[in-house]
């Protein structure tokens, strides 16, 4: 599936099959996928599961009704803890970034929705997100990409915006403008993709592409986006078997 021509119907869907050594194979395209394909990814499954707590941070002392799944961090503030649980609360989050998310959207090619199920996925828009490895912000950036991406202040939405979307258009450059490869390497890193030749059989990657791409699908449904090509490409990520015993 490339980010320049994906499918338009609401019904898009991904199938993925598996061969015997275990590699993976994945396909948008109905005509083209393979006798035991299932579907991987549908915008039409539903119920969702919540959108998961990996870019969060909790005080030693959580306030009363705060998730518990989160993990402390000694290097949070504690004026950015309180900002993150009051956040939390307003649903005005949702709609509060639009502005950053079009101007970055258009300034770097890459559709709206997109940016819009990263940062659902990474953060639930909260900008005062932090997960365990210092991933900050809206998009979650690490330190050194935040350096990267000429981004000074994580917390500063567009800044996070801005930057993240940055990091999503070199990694979309570097996969030729495969969708679930730039997802996935978005959350395993752009080397684990190439040394695996597609998605990583990680659980947390498999997953984590699973949820952004049903988030897209979604807000697909709801944001104006460029015409798409009438035919689709297919699909030709592969990822080899996970080894019998894994690093990380």
């Amino acid at each position: 599936m490339s980010l320049a021509a994906v499918p338009s119907t609401a019904g898009a869907q991904i199938w993925m099959s598996r061969d015997a050594d275990g590699t993976m194979h994945f396909t948008n395209v109905p005509t083209q996928r393979r006798s035991n394909a299932r579907v991987f990814i549908s915008s039409r499954d539903a119920p969702r599961p919540p959108p998961s707590n990996n870019a969060t941070v909790v005080p030693s002392t959580a306030p009363a009704g705060a998730p518990t799944t989160m993990a402390p961090s000694p290097t949070v503030s504690a004026e950015t803890r309180s900002l993150y649980f009051q956040t939390a609360q307003d649903p005005g989050r949702y709609t509060r970034f639009d502005a950053f998310i079009r101007e970055a959207a258009q300034l770097y090619q890459l559709p709206e929705a997109l940016v819009r199920a990263v940062i659902r996925q990474e953060s639930d828009y909260n900008p005062y997100s932090v997960s365990t490895s210092n991933a900050m912000g809206l998009m979650q950036l690490l330190p050194s990409t935040a350096v990267s991406m000429n981004v000074s202040d994580p917390f500063d939405p567009r800044q996070n915006i801005l930057g993240g979307t940055r990091f999503l258009r070199l990694l979309a450059n570097t996969f030729n403008g495969d969708l679930v490869l730039t997802v996935a390497a978005y959350n395993a890193g752009a080397g684990a993709v190439i040394r695996y030749s597609g998605v990583p059989p990680y659980d947390e990657t498999q997953h984590y592409v699973r949820q952004v791409l049903r988030y897209y699908y979604e807000y697909r449904g709801r944001v104006p986006t460029a015409p798409a090509a009438a035919t689709p490409p297919t699909t030709t990520a592969t990822a080899p078997a996970a080894p019998a015993t894994t690093g990380g």
